[in-house]
């Protein structure tokens, strides 16, 4: 649809380990971090860009998942493995900064900051569960986090 502009309010995003997925975003990223009580489950943990409180990424471990065979939870570790589970792009108004503190703090790097047509910045990295974890310069007016 062109001319549309979609903004995602939840996202839910596979991982390895929780802690360390935690430790990535809130101390590497500095995303907020809050639990949330299901009445007949487990508490759901996500994290939220700073200054996106209504944005919300659901960090789950597919491996817990009960309803899972194992053969299903070996093709998603798999999947994981390779980078093929989570993607996320978030804009910033300064890549190069960005990219610079998120390798200092020993993120792999997946791509270095390259210039896109228009003059956008745009770098990449993975996280410690293999989802891509993408930043570039805006492309309009407005600020957004988008899912894949």
């Amino acid at each position: 649809m062109t001319g549309t502009q979609f903004k995602l309010s939840s996202y839910t995003l596979p991982v390895h380990d929780l802690d360390e997925a935690l430790g990535f975003y809130r101390n590497v990223l500095g995303f907020q971090v809050s639990q949330d009580s299901e009445p007949e489950g487990p508490p759901l943990t996500s994290v939220s860009p700073p200054g996106q409180p209504d944005v919300r990424i659901f960090l789950t471990s597919p491996a817990a998942d009960p309803d899972l065979t194992p053969a299903d939870r070996r093709a998603i570790e798999s999947l994981m493995g390779k980078g093929l589970m989570g993607r996320l792009a978030f804009t910033t108004d300064d890549c190069d900064a960005t990219f610079q503190r998120v390798e200092a703090a020993g993120a792999e790097v997946l791509q270095e900051p390259i210039s896109r047509a228009g003059g956008v910045r745009d770098c990449a990295f993975l996280d410690p569960s293999g989802n891509v974890v993408r930043f570039t310069g805006p492309r309009g007016a407005s600020s957004a986090v988008r899912g894949r």
